[in-house]
């Protein structure tokens, strides 16, 4: 056998790329694919070795896949230092619910599924892409947190594909809240069954799974051959998303090649040979491969679980009740935790509130006993200028008598003394007029005494109606302040019995939020809301063919009976004649 130059190296070192990871080993000249594969899988826990392989480019740039039974370096591999190599799904199941056991498988699959729809190597129309991308969201970021996930929590995310974000008229806010909009649906869903989700989607997208080649039948017209989970289909050359011939498995009974002419022999002897031609030999090499590895896996399928894949799903099943249990004590405790800190806000927003009140009422109360104050010093001065007043009319009272008694003295002495008469008229003129005068200053006094003694009555009224008011304001604010605290109280018990209650009557529900009925609500909502912001110049071919297939009502699996109607021989006839 021919030496390469890796027989004289005593050992090499290989870089492996997983989907979330690198890996660097150092293999020897004699090391196989096999030797190879199982140091992987043992390194990354992986169980469910059976849907990968090792991918590298050969010498001439093509993309193809170790073979397990040969030495590395035997191979033609692409002479770089490290070696460069994927580890990557290379066989894809039938439903992704029912065979994806392990959750290290499920993620590399779905990391593997969701680069391919980024990077637009299985179509994916937009409506769609934002309903999976609230699920990728959900599995790197956890529930949606409008506290934490403040806007612009998507700006350095890859969500969508290029194409879908240029056919729009949206930015990246925009896109961001239509994605946070079914983010928050997936509330409390955990993060592999978020993945899980995602494949459920991703696996009725028509090119989801499916490896192309170009073939040619007898006439010479170039079509596409497409290798999947279920067989062997037919597709125009123009279209890679609607196949036009089926050819299940279990119609197939024998593959084989000879140089670049591929032959399948069906199980209905009654059919010719299904020939096709493939321009380059190793093409024919890589066709089988698929071809066989599919077939095996499709039977593998229909019959009874082996006793390892039994443990392995025994084993999934024990591991998610346990994660579930884990969640659901979690969550528990995180609601608790967040209750108490809402009580704890609720306590200190209502101390600051009951805080601010006291406030207002010690201010009031200060401004009260100052116009007590004030009005009790008023009440005193005019009580004064009352007293002032009061001696100053009884002055004036005595002052007088003492000039009526002189005027009746006068008035006797005049009697007696004729004499002095007009002396004493003069004198006696004189007395009157100051007794009038005296009169009328005795008045003015009098009304004046009335005047403050009116008012004293008045502040004395005032001062007495304040301190009345006074003692209910505060003896209201009391009762307030008792009764409010009683009704907190209650609230607080009402609602925490009501807590209490729903909590042990309602069971944790699951958020899976995008199955069945849901998912077709969920793209029929999308698809509406953003055809109005769609630019029609910038639609693909692809794009007009998921149109007109959505038109005419036509899914995958539609599609997927109807050209696997007919007997062998018609669907071999048909596509001699394409």
């Amino acid at each position: 056998m021919k030496k390469t130059i890796y027989d004289y190296i005593t050992n090499d070192l290989i870089l492996i790329t997983t989907m979330d990871a690198e890996l660097e080993f150092a293999i020897l000249p004699s090391t196989t694919g096999k030797q190879l594969f199982d140091q992987i899988v043992k390194t990354i826990g992986l169980r469910e070795t059976w849907f990968f392989g090792l991918q590298y480019q050969d010498s001439k740039g093509f993309s193809t896949w170790l073979k397990l039974n040969k030495r590395v370096t035997a191979q033609d591999v692409k002479r770089d230092n490290p070696l460069l190599i994927k580890f990557r799904a290379r066989f894809y199941p039938e439903d992704v619910a029912d065979e994806l056991i392990q959750e290290a498988t499920q993620r590399l699959f779905f990391l593997q599924v969701k680069e391919s729809i980024l990077n637009d190597d299985i179509y994916c129309p937009p409506e769609t892409a934002v309903l999976l991308a609230s699920f990728a969201v959900q599995v790197k970021l956890g529930d949606y947190r409008k506290d934490y996930h403040v806007p612009g929590y998507l700006t350095r995310e890859k969500l969508l594909p290029q194409r879908v974000l240029e056919q729009h008229k949206l930015n990246k806010s925009q896109w961001e809240e239509r994605i946070q909009v079914w983010h928050q649906e997936h509330k409390r869903m955990m993060r592999e069954d978020a993945m899980v989700e995602y494949l459920k989607i991703a696996q009725d997208l028509e090119m989801y799974g499916v490896n192309y080649f170009t073939i040619k039948n007898k006439k010479g017209s170039e079509l596409w051959l497409g290798v999947d989970a279920l067989g062997l289909n037919i597709y125009d050359k123009k279209d890679r998303m609607t196949p036009k011939i089926g050819f299940p498995w279990s119609e197939i009974r024998n593959i084989s090649f000879n140089d670049k002419k591929f032959v399948i022999k069906p199980i209905d002897k009654k059919a010719p040979e299904f020939v096709f031609y493939v321009p380059r030999l190793r093409i024919n090499k890589r066709i089988l491969a698929l071809c066989i590895g599919n077939h095996d896996l499709y039977m593998r399928r229909r019959k009874p679980d082996t006793i390892e894949v039994q443990q392995m799903k025994a084993q999934a099943r024990e591991e998610k009740t346990k994660r579930q249990t884990e969640r659901a004590l979690l969550e528990s405790e995180k609601k608790k935790r967040e209750n108490a800190e809402k009580e704890t806000e609720k306590i200190a927003r209502e101390t600051m509130e009951l805080m601010e009140r006291l406030r207002r009422i010690e201010e009031q109360t200060k401004r009260a006993q100052d116009e007590l104050e004030e009005q009790t010093r008023r009440a005193l001065e005019l009580e004064k200028e009352r007293t002032a007043a009061q001696e100053e009319t009884e002055r004036l009272d005595k002052e007088r008598r003492a000039a009526v008694e002189a005027k009746a003295t006068l008035l006797y002495q005049s009697e007696t003394q004729i004499k002095n008469q007009e002396s004493l008229a003069t004198e006696l003129a004189e007395l009157t007029s100051k007794i009038s005068q005296l009169e009328d200053a005795k008045k003015e006094k009098d009304e004046e005494s009335n005047k403050w003694q009116k008012r004293a009555i008045v502040v004395e009224a005032d001062l007495e109606r304040t301190k009345e008011e006074l003692k209910t304001k505060i003896m209201g604010v009391q009762i307030q302040d008792s009764v409010h605290l009683h009704m907190h109280e209650h609230d607080e018990t009402d609602e925490s019995s009501a807590e209490a209650s729903a909590e042990l009557t309602a069971p944790v529900k699951k958020s899976i939020r995008a199955t069945g009925l849901i998912t077709t609500e969920a793209n029929l909502l999308l698809s509406t809301e953003l055809a109005e912001a769609v630019d029609e110049s910038k639609k693909t071919p692809n794009d007009l063919i998921h149109a007109e297939n959505v038109k005419a009502g036509r899914d995958k699996y539609k599609t997927l009976r109807q050209i696997r109607q007919g007997n062998t021989k018609q669907r071999i006839d048909e596509f001699e004649s394409m």
